[in-house]
């Protein structure tokens, strides 16, 4: 039988008065935050010979949309796994606990991202381990009190990093606070192919690489073997699970069942040159001889309103659909897929058998992705609207033998089960801890003589 308590407040009150001093205001209101929302999120403590929930925080921030969906996967497959056993938390700590420039790395992203030749020289330049040394203990200087806060918010019993920038400082922590053997602290890597270097800590439990491209670089940066696990990216569970024929999705979805259907995406802000593509595609799937379409084209624009009310009052030639959501279904309604080299965009469809044509990436983190697309024969690369366009016309009538192919390929490199044996494998380490017992965190002064 599992028992519940909570601080009481007079005793919390008494250690603020004694080591206090050193936590910024926004961790102490948090903190005094999470006490009063004690029905919430009370920590469950162990009896003797009782088993209790175990908290696992997975560390996010949303910098581009493949962060928060592959820990939002996680947490399903925890819940869909193992239920009760597990209290799954997914936050962006630096957000939550600390200050600028950090807690506005979303906006920072976003801006370098508009500005590519900016973000590249970002990307490059901080990759040597002396420079993101730096500027990492740099930042433990200013923040590792606001985080070892945040960690106390929700004392965790397992860490998972879905982020570059989440495994060194909060390993400092555990480190300062002696709780690195006794937390499970493990690493997703979100990057498909090339990736930051800051992704790779040598005091990770686990390693888990999407690639085996990925597990040869960390290698290189002092993880072991014996640490890395190569599974694949963690992509949403209802990918995963069986869903209904092509045939019977498009009657579901009211698409036309004789035409063949080609997939565009704009990323989550509906980045790239959807709307030439889209009116190349209006032209190429058009047959002026006969008159009449030989596809259709779903459209999905992410959070880019303007983009969808744009195409939406635009006249078409050919069965135009989408501006929705439910990507599982329509990627399982169609017979192939226009995208930037998103990593997540990529193994998604590569588990539906989609080929892909590849039309941008962002220098640095998917740069790596247009070879491991392009060389594994599941699709091609141009950034040309007009040359994407005669692509799929020619996939839709002339070159069915080479879509049926390249189909094929996507399959072969498919992993639908990559995220269920991640979670599975985190269990097995937390079984192999035996019973977990309540992780002492606490408040410290000072992490000067860790970080310098």
């Amino acid at each position: 039988m599992a028992t519940k308590a909570v601080l009481p407040r007079n005793s919390l009150n008494k250690v603020f008065e004694r080591v206090g001093f050193g936590v910024g205001i926004n961790s102490q209101k948090r903190f005094k935050y999470a006490i009063e929302e004690e029905d919430e999120d009370v920590m469950e403590m162990e009896q003797i010979g009782a088993e209790r929930t175990k908290n696992v925080l997975i560390l996010m921030s949303d910098t581009g949309g493949g962060h928060r969906a592959s820990a939002e996967a996680i947490r399903d497959a925890f819940q869909l796994e193992y239920g009760d056993e597990y209290r799954i938390f997914v936050k962006d700590v630096w957000k939550e606990a600390t200050g600028w420039p950090l807690n506005d790395m979303e906006g920072q992203y976003k801006f370098m991202v508009k500005h590519v030749q900016l973000w590249k020289v970002a990307f490059h330049g901080t990759s040597p381990r002396w420079i993101h040394s730096v500027y990492l203990a740099a930042i433990a200087a200013f923040y590792a009190k606001e985080v070892e806060a945040g960690l106390m918010e929700y004392k965790p019993d397992i860490i998972i990093s879905v982020h570059p920038l989440m495994q060194h400082v909060p390993l400092w922590v555990l480190k300062w606070q002696g709780l690195q053997k006794k937390v499970i602290f493990v690493t997703v890597i979100t990057d498909l192919n090339t990736c930051h270097r800051t992704w790779f800590h040598p005091s990770v439990n686990r390693l888990y690489c999407p690639s085996e491209e990925v597990a040869k670089r960390s290698l290189f940066d002092g993880v072991e073997e014996s640490q890395i696990r190569v599974f694949g990216l963690p992509i949403r569970p209802s990918f995963c699970r069986a869903v209904l024929s092509k045939d019977d999705l498009r009657i579901e979805l009211e698409m036309d069942s004789e035409l063949p259907a080609v997939l565009l995406m704009g990323g989550g802000e509906g980045m790239g040159p959807v709307k030439k593509t889209a009116k190349a595609l209006a032209e190429s799937l058009f047959d002026k001889e006969l008159e009449k379409p030989i596809g259709q084209l779903i459209i999905i624009c992410g959070r880019n309103e303007a983009l969808a009310a744009t195409l939406q009052s635009l006249d078409w030639k050919i069965p135009v659909r989408g501006f929705e959501k439910q990507m599982e279904k329509w990627m399982g309604a169609c017979d192939c897929i226009i995208t930037k080299a998103g990593p997540g965009t990529i193994a998604e469809a590569l588990i539906r058998g989609l080929p892909i044509i590849l039309n941008d990436y962002i220098p640095g983190q998917e740069k790596g992705n247009v070879p491991y697309v392009v060389d594994n024969g599941a699709g091609v690369f141009t950034r040309s609207p007009k040359e994407t366009a005669r692509i799929v016309a020619e996939w839709f009538s002339t070159k069915t033998d080479e879509l049926k192919r390249m189909s094929e390929n996507a399959l072969k490199l498919a992993q639908p089960n990559a995220v269920f044996d991640i979670v599975k494998d985190i269990h097995e380490l937390a079984c192999q801890r035996g019973p977990l017992a309540n992780i002492p965190y606490m408040l410290t002064s000072s992490f000067s003589s860790l970080i310098y």
